[in-house]
């Protein structure tokens, strides 16, 4: 009988992931003989444990904050959206080599889809970050006019020179407002991106924060007559992307919600 598949969230600090959660539930509903550990590495060790990681076939990674650059830079192969973008959020080893991908722009692009169409519409998203960067990628595959707003002019004028839109501000008509920032982010949930002001009734807003699930922006939102999207979705769809890069099987979006779902419940109480 061949061992468990080792896999993990490479992560710091490593607070209250959910990935673990999602992706053993995952495993359970699919069958598939796997161990997912939390590796909580500093990023002045990120290169070395990723050294160590290998020698132990860790063969599946998933890649948070804060070392989704470094670990681009320490792939020996990389897929033309985690180059696009700048980031990677998924790591496999093949063949001794690690393949650096990201799905974090096709979490962006299913949690958007069903609210949709978006073809021709215009969206604003706040934060010129790796989220960032993902989410401008999924925007412009799904056919939206992006400008990008950010507390340094500069990093918002890079992200939109390497991937499209233009730099802009919330004074602009918008259909989509995106926070990619972690402003609103638990401890810190009195903190917004937006102020209520400039928020438009009728245009969707989604926030890809979601501790907690409803932020003080989704809030004043939704008191403002605008639809809304926490973050969950996007963190679910990911997940099930990077489980079918793995395994090749799909796993049940709706049941890692609610798992998801019932996991911050129980948080909350």
């Amino acid at each position: 009988m061949s061992d468990p598949v080792l896999c993990g969230v490479i992560l710091h600090p490593a607070g209250h992931t959910l990935s673990p959660l999602l992706h053993e539930t995952a495993y359970s509903a699919l069958g598939l003989d796997a161990h997912y550990e939390v590796f909580d590495v500093p990023p002045r060790d990120f290169a070395r444990e990723l050294e160590a990681l290998r020698a132990r076939r860790v063969r599946q990674l998933s890649v948070s904050l804060p070392h989704k650059e470094a670990a681009l830079a320490l792939s020996e192969r990389v897929s033309p959206a985690a180059r696009a973008i700048g980031a990677c959020n998924t790591l496999t080893l093949e063949d001794g080599a690690w393949r650096a991908d990201n799905t974090d722009w096709i979490g962006v692009q299913r949690t958007l889809e069903p609210l949709g169409p978006w073809q021709g519409r215009r969206a604003t998203v706040l934060g010129a970050g790796g989220a960032a960067r993902a989410v401008v990628y999924a925007l412009h595959a799904l056919g939206l006019e992006v400008r990008v707003l950010n507390r340094t002019a500069e990093r918002a004028e890079q992200l939109t020179a390497e991937l499209g839109g233009r730099v802009g501000g919330l004074d602009e008509p918008y259909d989509l407002l995106v926070n990619a920032t972690s402003l609103g982010m638990a401890p810190n949930v009195e903190q917004t991106p937006a102020p209520a002001d400039a928020l438009r009734p009728g245009s969707t807003v989604f926030d890809l924060v979601y501790r907690p699930l409803e932020t003080r922006l989704l809030r004043e939102a939704r008191a403002a007559g605008c639809p809304t999207q926490d973050g969950l979705d996007m963190l679910v769809h990911q997940a099930v992307e990077q489980l079918r890069l793995w395994s090749g099987q799909t796993a049940d979006a709706a049941l890692l919600r609610r798992t998801a779902d019932a996991a911050l419940a129980a948080e909350a109480r």
